[in-house]
């Protein structure tokens, strides 16, 4: 399965940064750079989420909290247990950033893509993955603030002045300047996808610079990387298996349980990466080694489930018609989300999608999977 291009670009930053990491003056000049970007990404996530849309899902409040309680409940359980690796299998420094991507929320259009392709939800897994971008932009920085000490020391007066103004406060800025600046945004979305994807680099080179500096590296060997991709596979094989029968035994239908497992898995690299930009500073490039492992790994282990359950039979209510998804499916990316009532870009992405224009859910979604999300 090739590998998501924007991967790629974020492979090579990291390979920028082991070759030219920014030192002395230069490093203070990207960070400043960096925390900019990283508030000028919350801004537009912002000024991009039509929350009116969004609770227009909440008919479907069972299922939102049920992927809510697997992304935020259940995964960071599941974190937690996992301290019992260190130190044999996962360094105290990997487990950090292995605990931070249990913390970070659902992906939005990968989740979309999934559900399509699997004729699952559509309409549920939009609402869900935008609810659970929304609430990851408090909860996040507050579970990072509560069970990572590395970040910020803790609960702290500090940590919590950091979110406030360099994620809460751009993002409310967006929301209360929306009415004034949604058109420009709509109208010039590719243009601003690439400042997205930028931030994003900006914010990886800024990372993985300073662990060169400080000669964090070190601590990597091959063996811990292929320990924690075990464990990263584990905990995903996990998930999915109790995302799948849970949802069955709540007694969710196919097409909604198919949402839940695919919404209630997965996690955001979009999200993540400026989130531990801010959260974890200079030792950050350790935090989203994980992250970047288990997104990937993510993508590929849910194609071929999606694929797999297009196959399956669905019946209609009088047992013979079959029940083919309505509703919209993805742009290119977890950077593109899309709302269930119209093309209004959700908490994770720049570019919006036209529900109308996504008729062939199921031809291009299979595409969108190695896709970023």
């Amino acid at each position: 399965m090739p590998v998501d291009p924007f991967i790629a670009l974020l492979l090579g930053t990291v390979g920028l940064a082991a070759l030219l990491p920014a030192r002395g003056p230069a490093a203070d000049a990207v960070s400043g750079v960096s925390t900019a970007a990283i508030a000028l990404l919350f801004f537009l996530y912002g000024a991009r989420l039509s929350t009116r849309e969004t609770l227009d899902g909440l008919r479907h409040w069972r299922l939102h909290l049920t992927v809510l309680g697997c992304t935020f409940l259940l995964y960071p359980l599941l974190g937690l247990a996992a301290q019992g690796l260190v130190p044999y299998v996962l360094t105290p420094a990997l487990y950090g950033g292995f605990l931070f991507l249990t913390l970070v929320p659902s992906t939005v259009q990968s989740s979309i893509a999934f559900t399509s392709v699997a004729r699952g939800n559509v309409s549920a897994a939009i609402c869900a993955g935008s609810f659970s971008s929304l609430a990851g932009i408090v909860l996040t920085p507050l579970l990072v603030a509560l069970l990572i000490d590395g970040a910020g020391g803790g609960f702290s007066a500090d940590s919590v002045l950091r979110i406030v103004l360099q994620l809460l406060a751009p993002f409310l800025a967006g929301q209360l300047l929306r009415r004034w600046v949604g058109g420009f945004l709509t109208r010039h979305r590719k243009a601003l996808g690439l400042v997205d994807r930028g931030s994003i680099l900006l914010v990886v080179y800024t990372a993985f610079s300073a662990g060169m500096v400080q000669g964090i590296w070190q601590q990597v060997t091959p063996p811990r990387l292929l320990a924690l991709f075990g464990a990263e596979a584990v905990l995903l094989a996990l998930m999915l298996t109790v995302s799948w029968f849970g949802a069955k035994r709540l007694g969710f239908a196919r097409e909604d349980r198919i949402a839940i497992q695919f919404a209630g898995s997965k996690k955001s690299l979009a999200a993540g990466l400026p989130m531990a930009g801010v959260l974890f500073g200079a030792e950050a490039s350790l935090a989203v080694l994980p992250l970047m492992l288990f997104h990937q790994m993510q993508l590929m282990v849910c194609a071929v489930i999606a694929r797999r359950r297009s196959r399956d039979p669905v019946t209609g209510a009088d047992g013979h018609e079959p029940v083919t998804p309505t509703g919209p499916v993805t742009g290119a990316d977890d950077h593109e989300p899309v709302t269930p009532t119209g093309p209004v870009a959700g908490a994770d992405g720049p570019e919006p999608v036209s529900p109308r224009a996504s008729d062939a859910a199921a031809g291009i979604a299979a595409g969108t999977a190695t896709r970023s999300g």
